[in-house]
């Protein structure tokens, strides 16, 4: 029996790959990399039939993406390009992530905050999932400072509406992160 003030933690990433819902024979694009244990574990339930690409906008985040997959002996194909213009091709990915725990969408501008999603869109088949992996609001005096402060914010739900994607919808708010989910319609309407 386990004493102690702290409790056990499990697998971290747990929540963050229930959330996404990959499974075996996936392909998933996942756009920034804060945290590339969590890049990882995900990447990791695609398998030797599925796919993994992360894109991201700089070396420091090519750097957590390459790390956090060897350290989990994961295969991920890396490229660097912004957002706005993904090096893939149309209608290729079940599941796009997109890593906002770092801040990474908010700071965008507006228009180019569009224009990632637009391209995040075109990147998904017919019915394939957007999941917006964000840090959760503060609470507290914490909330009062980054308000005062005019933080860059980035409303997933909204944004995820906005640019056509439907049903949109909160996944969960836990550990300090937000899971928000938008499917690319299977007809154009």
């Amino acid at each position: 029996m386990r004493m102690g003030f702290f409790p056990r933690r499990g697998d971290p990433h747990l929540l963050a790959v229930s959330m996404t819902g990959v499974k075996m024979g996936d392909r998933i694009l996942q756009i920034g990399c804060a945290d590339g244990g969590r890049l990882a574990a995900v990447a990791a339930k695609v398998g030797l039939s599925g796919q993994a690409v992360a894109v991201v906008p700089d070396d420091s985040s090519a750097l957590r993406a390459r790390k956090g997959a060897a350290e989990a002996g994961v295969l991920v194909d890396i490229e660097m390009a912004p957002p706005t213009r993904l090096p893939i091709e149309h209608g290729t990915f079940d599941v796009a992530v997109i890593d906002d725990t770092g801040g990474f969408a908010g700071a965008l501008t507006p228009e180019a905050r569009v224009g990632m999603l637009r391209e995040v869109l075109r990147a998904l088949r017919p019915g394939g999932r957007a999941i917006v992996i964000g840090a959760a609001p503060r609470g507290g005096l914490g909330a009062l400072l980054t308000r005062a402060q005019g933080g860059p914010g980035f409303d997933a739900i909204a944004a995820l509406s906005a640019e056509g994607f439907t049903p949109v919808r909160r996944l969960a708010e836990r550990e300090g992160l937000t899971y928000a989910e938008g499917i690319k319609p299977r007809q154009p309407s």
